[in-house]
């Protein structure tokens, strides 16, 4: 049995609301007394910690399945923990789960949303992206709504972060070419000689219009998106007759207070293109079917990753600010 007494909880609360960007200032690291677990309860000790864009709305209250963070709240986020106590039947000490800990290194959890990570091929981490929701997400929507054949061209913003990446590596092994659109010339690099990426296109030094009709002269017929705004827009009008679009993410949006204007929907109807979004709350019916998948893609090599990692709970704040400012490279985690 742990001395609770002795051992400090150490978490990251809301200190203010963020006016646009976050920055560290925003954040606030507190020690904080480790709770019992009561009867149906485990309590468990954070390993890693998940930093993901959605975080953002959430602290906005915009976010359509999570409360709204107030000040003085911990911020939310899944972890992969381990259990040190349990009272809970269907949970034992010593295993290994994917939860929601949330910014700090011990938490009490019902058993509601908690997946065993027994069996869990590669690093722990995995979990938190390639293996986890990011990777989801990418499997979801590319599959269900993207639809990939042989020979399709796609296209896809935030190429080099755990969605985009696992996006045009699955798009490859069926048999689509795969273009990335990313922020410098480093990620562009990863995009192409890492995650195996036909090209890239750099959006800060390139006129992603120009690039795409150069490289995709009869149209994109699948165009990934999870960055919104003018990108969006410009890849509106550069459609394959029959495209599809998938809506995931709005990176360009997350720090703003309002919406900016929507694009021009006329090029949608002219290439008869179809747009959906994709949640991937909606698909945990494929998440067995999604990890058999994956977990034999990464045996043969067939899918890579990068991770952008810290340690130390003290240092997420600055972290989650580095992704949000787009500076991250691969998926973002914290290492206790």
């Amino acid at each position: 049995m742990i001395n609770f007494k002795l051992t400090t909880n150490r978490k990251i609360v809301l200190k203010k609301s963020p006016e646009g960007v976050p920055t560290e200032e925003d954040f606030e690291l507190l020690d904080d007394e480790i709770s019992t677990p009561d009867t149906n309860q485990f309590l468990s000790k954070t390993i890693h910690l998940s930093l993901d864009p959605y975080i953002r709305g959430v602290i906005t209250g915009r976010h359509i399945y999570s409360e709204k963070v107030n000040v003085g709240d911990t911020i939310v986020g899944r972890t992969v923990s381990e259990i040190i106590e349990s009272n809970h039947p269907d949970y034992q000490k010593g295993e290994i789960v994917l939860t929601s800990n949330g910014w700090q290194e011990y938490g009490i959890s019902d058993g509601d949303g908690v997946r065993k990570l027994t069996g869990h091929q590669g690093r722990l981490s995995t979990a938190l992206g390639i293996m986890g929701m990011p990777g989801l997400t990418a499997y979801a929507g590319l599959m269900v709504y993207g639809e990939p054949k042989e020979g399709d061209i796609l296209v896809v913003s935030a190429a080099s972060g755990p969605v985009g990446c696992m996006v045009g590596q699955i798009a490859q092994i069926h048999g689509a070419k795969a273009i990335g659109i990313a922020g410098s010339e480093e990620k562009c690099n990863a995009v192409k000689n890492v995650f195996g990426f036909e090209d890239c296109i750099n959006y800060k030094t390139e006129n992603i219009d120009h690039r795409i009709r150069e490289l995709c002269p009869n149209g994109v017929d699948i165009y990934f998106d999870n960055v919104g705004g003018e990108t969006l827009d410009i890849m509106t009008k550069n459609l394959a007759f029959n495209a599809r679009i998938v809506l995931c993410g709005f990176m360009t949006q997350y720090n703003l207070s309002t919406p900016p204007p929507g694009p021009n929907l006329g090029p949608i109807v002219g290439a008869r293109a179809t747009i959906r979004g994709v949640v991937v709350y909606d698909h945990y019916d494929k998440q067995d079917e999604f990890i058999s998948k994956a977990s034999q893609w990464l045996q043969d090599g067939k899918i890579q990753y990068m991770e952008d990692e810290v340690v130390g709970i003290e240092k997420t704040p600055a972290q989650f600010c580095k992704l949000m400012r787009g500076k991250n490279f691969g998926k973002t985690i914290v290492t206790m």
